[in-house]
């Protein structure tokens, strides 16, 4: 495991970077899930799960430009998108008019107690520090029914990068934190939830990306 890098501002890192990169982001990945079979497929169990459930209201949390957001409508799910970054947010709103999408941050989540059918956090979890993952997962934990579902996607590896420029060669400013299946699951298992499912795979979507679904613990608080 490499050493922890100074993570020092990285919340207004982060969204001082998806702003620059809004329009660019939302260009180039308007259409990539046409391109990645595997990750419909965990998309479309997951929007099963809820509707078996009873239904009810889905955040995407960190829902940048809105199209897992819209996804998951196309797929009968009530999504709608939270997001860190106000030019995500204006891109989101342009392109999905008629969804529901909020400025937020998954670090403090302002959704009440047990309020979500399903959570979904799509390759948003990359720029959380380590010592962040925990209280990250305390919210999600929190705003979830008991058995929810909860789907996230990841990059597999032991490593952190910093990421200077990307999306239309706009200068950036995150880091993106490469995690193992085994501390994913030891993260989640820690806040309460079940670990249902993963899988790693190649695709467009990520070089070596990961899948993992999860339920919050009926018995956990």
């Amino acid at each position: 495991m490499g050493i922890e890098p100074n993570t020092n501002g990285w919340l207004e890192d982060t969204r001082a970077s998806y702003d620059t990169v809004a329009a660019s982001y939302a260009d180039q990945l308007r259409d990539l899930l046409d391109e990645t079979p595997d990750e419909r497929a965990f998309l479309a169990l997951f929007a099963d799960l809820v509707r078996t459930g009873g239904g009810g209201p889905v955040a995407d949390v960190g829902c940048g430009s809105g199209r897992i957001t819209a996804h998951l409508r196309e797929l009968g799910v009530d999504a709608f998108g939270i997001d860190l970054s106000p030019g995500m947010i204006e891109v989101a709103r342009r392109d999905h008019p008629g969804l529901r999408f909020e400025l937020g941050s998954m670090t403090d989540l302002d959704l009440a107690d047990g309020s979500m059918a399903g959570l979904v956090a799509w390759y948003s979890l990359i720029h959380i520090p380590d010592d962040e993952i925990s209280s990250v997962l305390t919210h999600f934990h929190r705003v979830l029914r008991p058995g929810g579902p909860l789907l996230l996607g990841f990059h597999v590896g032991d490593e952190s990068q910093l990421k200077t420029r990307g999306y239309g060669d706009h200068p950036m400013k995150v880091y993106v934190h490469r995690r193992q299946h085994a501390r994913m699951t030891t993260w989640l298992n820690d806040a309460g939830f079940a670990v249902e499912s993963h899988r790693t795979l190649t695709s467009a979507e990520s070089t070596l990306g990961g899948i993992l679904l999860a339920r919050r613990r009926p018995d956990s608080q």
